[in-house]
């Protein structure tokens, strides 16, 4: 994760923060490419993510469809994350995952 001249505090109080586990649907407009926003997502941003599914069409070189994302991230990422796609108009949906454990 990039934090231009942040102090040792600050990046240790970051780490501490708790993270939910999330699925993240976004809509692809044509507004940006799908390897573009993976790209910003993961280096821009510092999210890990894993890819669940992707419905993604090219035409003329842009991209229209869906994709799923699996993130594990602290609430000031997920804000950070949602200011970017408001920002760059691209519709998205979250749901918290919870996965269950049997005995």
């Amino acid at each position: 994760m990039r934090l231009p001249h942040a102090n040792p505090q600050v990046l240790q109080n970051k780490i501490n923060l708790p993270k939910k586990e999330l699925i993240l649907e976004i809509e692809l407009n044509g507004k940006m490419k799908f390897e573009h926003l993976m790209n910003v997502i993961y280096n821009q941003l510092g999210i890990c993510h894993r890819v669940l599914s992707a419905n993604v069409e090219y035409v003329n070189g842009y991209s229209f469809g869906s994709v799923q994302l699996y993130i594990n991230v602290n609430s000031e990422d997920y804000q950070q994350l949602e200011l970017y796609l408001n920002k760059n108009k691209l519709l998205s949906t979250t749901v918290e995952y919870i996965c269950r454990s049997y005995s």
